[in-house]
Parts: C-alpha cells; structure tokens; sequence
C-alpha cells in the first residue's frame, strides 16, 4: 500500500495552440499537471492518476513526478483543448473542446494508493462519474476545483465551453475539505461580485475552507475568517496554470500550517511559477527566498 499527502485525479491534456499569424503548437497541458508540479516542487508526496488514450502515453513524461508515483487508466480519447488566439496579447482568443477523455470514477483509481487529500482537478463537466465526491469523501479529505463542476461543453457548437451553474452544489458542497474557484466563477456560484460574501456564502454551504484567485490576490475563508496574499509576479509570462498551481500548494502546505502561513507560501509559489511558461519547476529554496525578498 503506498499512502501519498495528495492524490492529485484528472485529466492531462493535449493543447492545440494557434498564434494570431496561424502557426501551431501543441503542448500538454490540464489541471493535474500544474497541479502536480507544485506540490512536488514544495517537497510534498504527491501522485497523479489521469486517463488517456493509449496512442498518447507520451503525454504522461510531462509530469515532473517520479514515474512511479503517475498512475493511469488508458481510455479510448484523450482530452484535446484548441485555443485559437486573434492578438499578438492572446488576450481574444476561441477556446474548445475537441475532445474529452473518458470519465473516472472511484472504482478507476488503484486499490493499493491512499492519500489524505483527494484533488480533483477537473477540466470540464464530465470527467467525473456523478458519485466521486461523495466517494472520495470516505477515503480522506477531497479538494476540489470547481472549474471541473461549472465548464460545459457544447458538443452542437463544435466543442464550444461554456459556464452554468453547479446545480448539486448546496448537496455536495458538505462533502468539500478545499474548494477552489477563481473570481468569475465564484459569482456563478453565488450570485454575488464580492469574492469576500461568495467565500462566506460558500462556506455556509458547506465547504470547510474556501479559495478564491483572482489576477490581484488569493483570498482564503478558513475557520469564519478570511486571509488574503497579494501576487506578486514580476512577468505574467506563464500565467497558464495560476490557480491550479496556487490550490495545489495551498491544499498541501495545509497539512502543517495555519491558513495564513499556507497562502502565503501558495501566493509565493503561483507568482513565481507566473514568470515562467509551463509547470512551476522551481524548489522549496526558491519560494522561501522569493518570500524573504518580497514578502518580508
């Protein structure tokens, strides 16, 4: 049996990139992949399991983990997002969904892995079976982005995503140690622009701790309180990934720190992970001298 501080549990992905002159890249990408480059990094024991296609087991020598620590289920489609960008910015672009990988559901994961936190780092709506949180919440504590519960895909709009509200979310939300949503997707969920109330609304529904990113700050609800962290990049560079970085690193840290203690560290970690494309490859070392430097 090996017992792990996260399991991290989604979907690595294949990145079709097309610049506004119309040249194309592709990259792996996904939520568990950032995710996982965090908690690694900061020196946590942290695991994957994903799904992919068997034509596309490369994809899995992008995590920075161990091999023996990324565990996968092959399936018959790998998760495919295309981003079309119009400005040299990237700031309009089209996003879709060409594909989507197979869902995973409890009985998916290895009978011999166990781990405190469950983290589902979704993509869209979809990846899961309808009873993995419920599941998960037996085993150990279960984190959960929110991205993965709110972004539909509209199939007769060519792949299309979209955002609706959570319509379970007042019966699963009791189930949630860590929930995570970024600024808009709070207000979906709430109703309401003040990421303070939605943090306070949601935590009234049930979630033990909340975390909310935003291009400012993280803002975190934890034991009636609220703690913020300013970001502090000096580049926006690799901005891709922010808050699947951000949760990752707040979730594990959690394990020995108080709220405030864990953001800063995670709000360190995202902001520079923010400077550079790509997972955060940086160290424990690196966060606590970029702490020292522009925190203290």
């Amino acid at each position: 049996m090996k017992h792990y501080d996260t399991l991290i549990i989604g979907h690595i992905c294949k990145d079709k990139n097309t610049d506004h002159l119309g040249n194309t890249v592709y990259a792996a990408g996904g939520a568990v992949l950032f995710s996982s480059a965090s908690a690694y990094a900061l020196g946590h024991r942290a695991a994957v399991f994903t799904r992919v296609s068997q034509a596309d087991k490369d994809l899995l020598q992008s995590f920075l983990l161990p091999e023996a620590d990324i565990y996968c289920r092959f399936g018959q489609t790998t998760t495919l997002m295309e981003n079309t960008y119009f400005t040299p910015d990237k700031e309009k672009r089209r996003s879709v969904c060409a594909a989507q990988g197979d869902p995973i559901g409890p009985d998916d994961l290895p009978g011999d892995v166990t781990a405190d936190i469950y983290h589902l780092a979704g993509l869209v709506v979809g990846d899961y079976a309808p009873d993995m949180i419920p599941a998960l919440s037996k085993k150990g504590k279960v984190a959960v982005d929110v991205q993965g519960y709110l972004r539909n895909v509209d199939r007769a709009k060519g792949g299309e995503m979209y955002f609706a509200d959570w319509a379970h979310k007042k019966e699963l939300l009791p189930h949630i140690a860590y929930l995570k949503t970024d600024a808009a997707e709070a207000e979906i969920l709430t109703g309401t622009d003040d990421r303070r109330k939605a943090a306070a609304m949601l935590a009234d529904w049930g979630a033990k701790e909340v975390v909310i990113t935003h291009n400012t700050e993280v803002l975190v609800y934890a034991d009636g309180k609220i703690f913020t962290c300013p970001i502090k990049a000096r580049s926006l560079a690799g901005r891709t990934g922010r808050g699947d970085t951000t949760f990752a690193a707040y979730i594990c840290e959690r394990k020995n720190a108080a709220p405030a203690e864990a953001l800063l560290t995670a709000t360190a970690t995202v902001s520079l992970k923010m400077e550079t494309p790509g997972p955060f490859k940086g160290t424990r070392a690196d966060v606590e001298a970029f702490i020292r430097k522009y925190y203290k």
